[in-house]
């Protein structure tokens, strides 16, 4: 099975998230764990422990850490990545939130969805992103990298 069916977050050190936040990343948990793709590759030096996986993010040392484990919490991989490529698509995509967060509260329903609509935009950029610097380490679908996008913006913003 290639999929992940446990996601923890190392957000010990973060504070506390928004209430906005928090709903945006059990969301995003929920509809992972139920629906994603999550394939590591053969690799030529030794074997890929099958899955499925359990997969903790967290940000150490300024770097994005992806820890995959079997279910019997065995190692199965470890990817580290820049968060450089990431640093403007998160902002951006805060920024669009607190304007569609705002917006819900007082704008017509037209301008609401303009909002939406960049903001779902900015999104799908976040997850091409992901997919990039992910390839030739795991393969996930377009929707495993949307959710996984919105829990690293969760981790990248501190909550």
């Amino acid at each position: 099975m290639t999929r992940i069916t446990k996601i923890t977050l190392d957000d010990a050190n973060l504070p506390p998230p928004t209430p906005e936040i928090d709903q945006e990343r059990k969301v995003a948990v929920f509809d992972l764990l139920e629906d994603n793709v999550f394939v590591l590759p053969a690799r030529d030096d030794r074997p890929v422990p099958s899955g499925p996986y359990h997969v903790g993010l967290s940000i150490r040392e300024k770097r994005l850490v992806f820890d995959v484990f079997t279910e019997d919490e065995e190692p199965a991989a470890e990817f580290h990545l820049s968060l450089g490529p990431f640093r403007q698509v998160v902002k951006d995509y805060f920024q669009i939130c607190e304007s569609y967060f705002d917006a819900v509260k007082k704008l017509p329903p037209s301008q609401i969805e303009t909002i939406d609509m960049a903001r779902r935009g900015i999104h799908n950029e976040g997850s091409r992103v992901l997919q990039e610097r992910l390839e030739g380490k795991v393969d996930i679908d377009i929707d495993t990298a949307r959710r996984l996008f919105t829990l690293i913006c969760v981790l990248h913003f501190g909550g």
